[in-house]
């Protein structure tokens, strides 16, 4: 039973739990594109292989979540683990196209399924030890930091790993040699994340109790995902705190769309090189999750300075927002004040995004039911990315230069904005039907 963990238990294996999933992830940042390049991939199936990835998870993100809430959390987050175990095998050792794009395929699907249920069961977990008066945030805040810390050391291990192979005796040469051309440095990292995967998997299926559910066929399973989804939906519609939290996701998701995209070549054209401009962006991506996770962590002390959650994310949102508004004002310029002063936009960007998160899930979790916990938070989710999509579709045709970051940052400021609002209370008891 979920009752019988401490928090503190609780709270160290939702950590760990985030830390052991997201790694992997972290390792594919540096070598992947490189990899598929050196597989004889053009640019154009690159881009396609990405667009699969990103389509699938948003096709079953809300469906994944409602799977979750009816079928239990373990045994989703289990299955999320063997679809990016099997995701990162194939990327890593397979060389024919359709073997690629399903890598993709797979690990689009891992996101989707892994979207709520690790923060969802250890809400459950806090609720049945405390009850629905729980304090969350620090919890939420410290796995929120040990997501970001190892996606940093994931982009680091994985951008140096492929490099350290192919130095002195040249162990990547001799690695590829004896596979005949079937594991490739750039392969390593990927391979290593598979690894990560399978421990990934026990420690869920050993760490994460759950009250056992009612036994369901799978008819049953499948009918009652779209009665959740749709519930999780009119949630949003209906509850004005969490339409809020649901608006402030989507302009996260186009603030993280603009840097997405213009930072790369922004640092291409800052080394005067490719080459040793994805090398700066590999260190800038690592730095963002830094601040990501130093944002987290400060989640609690924000709130307690700001006299309130939604205070707490009206400040960080707008923080970020400024961020993106230096790195406007400097996209001209390549001096070195102009160079300093883009640095900290970054850094404030995932510092304040990291900030807001803790703050906003804890305000949703006090808003929804164990029944539609998941679901909820694959709402949010969804929001970022469709959000992110769109965002980068509108800003793609502009160039590079000022308006694509000044757009994102109107996002954020107005995603700021919206917490300028008087707050409604927030309930002890849930406004989502169980």
């Amino acid at each position: 039973m979920t009752g019988r963990l401490d928090i503190p238990a609780a709270r160290r294996r939702y950590v760990t739990v985030c830390a052991l999933f997201w790694l992997p992830l972290g390792l594919t940042v540096a070598p992947l594109i490189l990899l598929l390049t050196e597989r004889g991939m053009t640019m154009a199936a690159i881009a396609g292989f990405f667009a699969a990835h990103s389509l699938v998870a948003a096709a079953l993100e809300l469906p994944t979540g409602g799977l979750s809430d009816v079928l239990g959390r373990r045994a989703v987050l289990a299955a999320a683990g063997l679809l990016n175990l099997a995701a990162l095998t194939l990327l890593g050792l397979g060389s024919a196209p359709w073997l690629l794009g399903l890598g993709m395929v797979l690990m689009g699907a891992g996101r989707a399924l892994s979207s709520g249920p690790a923060e969802a069961w250890y809400v459950d977990t806090l609720q049945a030890h405390s009850g629905p008066d729980a304090e969350l945030r620090t919890g939420l805040s410290r796995g929120s930091s040990a997501t970001s810390a190892a996606l940093a050391a994931g982009t680091l291990l994985g951008g140096t790993l492929p490099w350290l192979l192919g130095a002195g005796p040249d162990l990547g040469a001799r690695l590829g040699g004896a596979t005949s051309g079937l594991v490739l440095p750039l392969s390593v990292p990927l391979l290593l994340g598979a690894a990560v995967e399978i421990a990934f998997v026990l420690y869920v299926l050993a760490a994460l109790p759950e009250p056992p559910r009612p036994a369901a066929a799978l008819r049953e399973v499948l009918r009652g995902i779209p009665v959740t989804v749709v519930d999780g939906l009119r949630l949003g519609g209906r509850d004005a705190m969490v339409r809020r939290i649901f608006l402030s996701a989507g302009a996260a998701g186009s603030a993280l769309a603009a840097l997405e995209l213009f930072t790369p070549g922004r640092a291409a054209a800052l080394t005067g090189a490719s080459d040793s401009g994805a090398v700066l962006f590999a260190a800038l991506a690592c730095a963002g999750f830094v601040c990501s996770g130093v944002g987290s962590h400060l989640a609690p002390l924000a709130a307690r300075l700001a006299g309130s959650g939604e205070r707490a994310v009206m400040a960080s949102l707008g923080a970020s927002a400024a961020g993106l508004l230096l790195l406007g004002v400097t996209a001209l310029s390549t001096g070195v004040g102009s160079v300093v002063l883009a640095a900290t936009g970054y850094g404030l960007v995932y510092l304040g995004i990291g900030a807001a998160g803790p703050s906003e899930n804890d305000i949703l979790h006090r808003r929804v039911s164990s029944a539609g916990r998941a679901t909820a938070l694959s709402v949010q989710s969804l929001a970022l990315q469709l959000a992110g999509a769109l965002t980068g579709l509108a800003i793609g045709v502009l160039g590079p230069g000022p308006l694509p970051w000044l757009v994102g940052g109107a996002a954020l400021l107005a995603g700021a904005l919206l917490w300028a609002r008087r707050g409604v209370p927030e309930p002890s008891t849930s406004t989502c039907p169980s």
